[in-house]
């Protein structure tokens, strides 16, 4: 539907604009929309947004293309909350006035056919002035319209002033308006900054005990998962997530490698959550006490280190809601509750909830145990196969929460269809796991990457390069090499990124041929890991880790996903991809080998308009990875060879033009 001027295609729009959109504070967040009218007068946008604190700011929109009334702008949130924005359309009368003077004026006409030309613009000179309130005093618009007005002048002095720079700057920037019409207002979610921008690291508490004189593991504590954080900031990651901690159920415990047969002394999976001790709301005992969490969060924070923990709605056999609220649970006709599948998998360990039984006291049950876990001072959760919840479930628990605590996010773990996983950013999840895993050629990763740009209004992507339900098979027969491609992939296509622990020690084989679970998976028992000796003997990835993340922290362009441009490459084991910073002017090109055997080697095509830059600049290419630097153009020779590196990160300079030297 239009009104008097037609606003069409209003961005970002999610669902139509039923859903908000997306940002996080200082996010460049570009706005467009298609605003036209009938005839030939000139058409102009603004875009008018409004945030928390009820402030109401106008910025004017740009025509971008020819012909195509498109206009284009750029927000910039300053704070987190909710913020609303609309498109404004309106008939520039003044532009209208300056196309056709010009046009006349070129075409040979005469100061009396041009008679009333001159009057209307001198008359929208006069509106200006009365706007800004400069009718007495001197100035450029006034000069201008008296010109215009001034017979006494030749044509061309008339219009010199009206048509010059400094007026029609003075018009653009604070023009008079005609047919003001006003779009419908759409929707931003601001999150803090962490909700876009992150490296995440996955660790079990548990296995952070080492191991006894006998070489057997120590079950770990809190106290010693604190010590282990150290390692984890040193590696430049800004967000430690932790498996359930809550006591885990005994009845139908598995054992190791998923086994139905435990031993006494198999400690079972963290995701069958609830026993005697207690149930989402309680630590388990072997872990610590409440005060041992507290500290933990507190050294995290010395460490610049956020912790996120899983939240899994779900319950083991044994856990007090078992008894206590038989309604949370499906009762099969044989009287039986239903334990959880994800054919061929089975879960016997673990009972789905039923959200639809009694929606209002399982809402208030699953809400009392996150907000036990918020005032102790977590602000990120990772939500365990939220896709198997009911989305409006979803959508009232995260709002609840952030009416109180704004700055808590949640990452949904969805592996799931595409509109399975769009809906839950919709519904107000921050971030979503992704289908990377499993896209490993050029033309997939090019498709997945343009695919998680295109929709960072609705759902972030965070690639978790493994977890520790999937070891995909490139890892399990790639080698070492492998692993720091997908790294080198995970860290650079998206701002937020995820390792599994394990990965930085080429943990690759599988519980048996075409499997994707690990053997001897740490679901199921412990893993304490000689993460010192690794590192000293060259079997870690570790320095990889830390230098990907170094340069995501030194490169604002690498913390943005909206300008993720892919470039021309001509072999199919490399691709190209750039990013930029609108507020810095950051700009940064990665090439990733997909071949972790073989030295591959080809040109790449820069676009270098994509980067703010013409087709005929020198470039300065930093390469981040080697050091190196190069003198480049649009079109450069690139090898890679994987005994080397597997990428080139390389940061983008327009090369200072030479002045030219003097002939002697």
């Amino acid at each position: 539907m239009t009104g008097r001027l037609g606003i069409d295609d209003v961005t970002p729009s999610v669902a139509g604009g039923r859903d908000p959109a997306k940002a996080v504070v200082g996010e460049h967040v570009p706005v467009t929309a298609t605003v036209w009218r009938e005839g030939h007068d000139a058409v102009a946008a603004t875009v008018v947004w409004t945030g928390p604190d009820g402030v109401e700011r106008s910025t004017r929109m740009e025509e971008i293309g020819h012909g195509l009334d498109t206009f284009a702008t750029t927000i910039v949130p300053d704070a987190p909350g909710s913020w609303t924005f609309r498109v404004d359309a309106w008939g520039d009368p003044w532009a209208t006035w300056t196309h056709a003077a010009t046009v006349k004026q070129a075409a040979g006409q005469s100061a009396d056919e041009l008679a009333n030309d001159l009057e209307i613009g001198a008359r929208l000179l006069d509106i200006r002035l009365k706007k800004d309130g400069t009718g007495r005093r001197k100035s450029p618009i006034k000069d201008a319209a008296a010109a215009l007005r001034d017979v006494k002048r030749p044509l061309d002095d008339r219009l010199s002033l009206a048509l010059g720079s400094d007026v029609q700057q003075r018009m653009h920037d604070d023009p008079v308006r005609e047919l003001l019409t006003q779009g419908e207002p759409y929707l931003i979610t601001v999150d803090r900054g962490r909700a876009a921008f992150g490296s995440w690291y996955e660790l079990f508490p548990r296995s952070t005990g080492g191991v006894d004189k006998s070489g057997a593991p120590r079950h770990g504590t809190l106290k010693t998962t604190a010590k282990a954080l150290d390692r984890v900031a040193q590696m430049g990651f800004d967000v430690v997530y932790f498996p359930p901690i809550h006591p885990i159920g005994r009845l139908n415990r598995k054992g190791k490698d998923n086994t139905l047969t435990p031993t006494p002394d198999d400690v079972g999976s963290p995701w069958a959550i609830g026993a005697a001790e207690g149930g989402h709301d309680a630590i388990h005992p072997q872990l610590g006490t409440w005060r041992d969490f507290d500290a933990l969060v507190k050294r995290a924070r010395a460490l610049d280190l956020e912790i996120a923990l899983d939240l899994a709605l779900q319950a083991a056999p044994d856990h007090p809601w078992a008894t206590e609220h038989p309604e949370f649970f499906t009762v099969l006709p044989d009287g039986t509750i239903a334990y959880a599948e994800n054919p061929p998998k089975k879960y016997q360990d673990i009972y789905p909830l039923n959200f639809d039984n009694d929606p209002d006291a399982a809402f208030a049950e699953m809400l009392r145990v996150t907000m036990v876990w918020v005032e102790r001072g977590v602000r990120i959760f990772r939500v365990d196969n939220p896709h198997t919840k009911p989305t409006n479930f979803w959508a009232r628990l995260i709002a609840t929460v952030k009416q109180t605590y704004p700055d808590v996010l949640f990452l949904a773990e969805a592996f799931t269809r595409p509109a399975r996983l769009y809906g839950l950013g919709r519904a107000g999840f921050t971030q979503s796991y992704t289908y990377f895993t499993w896209r490993t050629e050029k033309w997939e990763i090019t498709s997945f990457g343009e695919e998680i740009r295109d929709h960072w209004d609705e759902s972030r992507a965070n690639l978790f390069v493994n977890t520790p339900d999937i070891l995909p098979e490139h890892l399990q027969v790639g080698g070492p090499a492998m692993f720091a491609i997908r790294a080198a992939l995970a860290a650079t296509l998206s701002p937020t990124w995820g390792v599994y622990s394990g990965f930085e020690l080429y943990e690759h084989e599988p519980q048996k041929p075409g499997s994707e679970e690990y053997l001897h998976s740490e679901k199921f028992e412990l893993r304490p890991r000689d993460w010192a000796a690794a590192l000293e003997e060259g079997r870690s990835l570790e320095p990889w880790l830390t230098r990907l993340n170094e340069i995501r922290r030194a490169h604002p362009a690498l913390q943005q996903m909206r300008t993720l441009r892919f470039h021309d490459i001509d072999h199919d084991a490399l691709v190209a991809y750039s990013k930029t910073d609108p507020a810095t002017g950051d700009a940064v090109l990665v090439i990733v080998t997909l071949d972790p055997h073989e030295a591959r080697e080809g040109t790449v095509h820069i676009d270098l308009p994509a980067l703010g830059l013409e087709w005929h600049d020198r470039l300065v290419a930093h390469d981040e990875v080697t050091g190196e630097t190069y003198d480049w153009g649009a079109h450069n020779y690139v090898r890679l060879d994987p005994t080397r590196a597997v990428a080139h990160v390389i940061s983008i300079q327009r090369k200072p033009e030479q002045p030219e030297r003097e002939l002697t």
